[in-house]
């Protein structure tokens, strides 16, 4: 069972138009925008619109969801110009993993050499 995406949940918040960010792509399912404290000259978050708190609470239902996930991160990315040269996708699970916001959010990152 998932948990209830919480009032204070930031990117709950920018899902619903309630807190700004600078909004990329916007479907039915999913939102993406640019992270606040970018590590990579291009930095995109891609966070689905239903709180879902985090990969954790994924399951075989939620496959045309992270199917979704995987065609707007390839299209943000040809959007970008890293499509061809290369990108990272990150994705933390939980907060041993480095996950700070506790709402499913991928990370599309480039635009620079990444390291290991």
């Amino acid at each position: 069972m998932r948990p209830d995406g919480p009032p204070e949940c930031p990117f709950c918040r920018i899902v619903a138009g309630q807190q700004a960010a600078e909004i990329v792509y916007r479907d039915e399912l999913l939102t993406a925008f640019r992270d606040i404290w970018p590590q990579a000259p291009t930095h995109i978050l891609i966070v689905p619109n239903a709180h879902i708190a985090s990969l954790a609470y994924i399951d075989e239902k939620d496959c045309p969801l992270l199917g979704r996930v995987f065609a707007v991160i390839n299209r943000l990315a040809a959007e970008e110009g890293i499509g061809q040269k290369g990108y990272r996708v990150v994705v933390n699970c939980g907060t041993m993993a480095g996950q700070t916001v506790p709402h499913l959010h991928f990370h599309l990152l480039g635009g620079r050499a990444m390291r290991g």
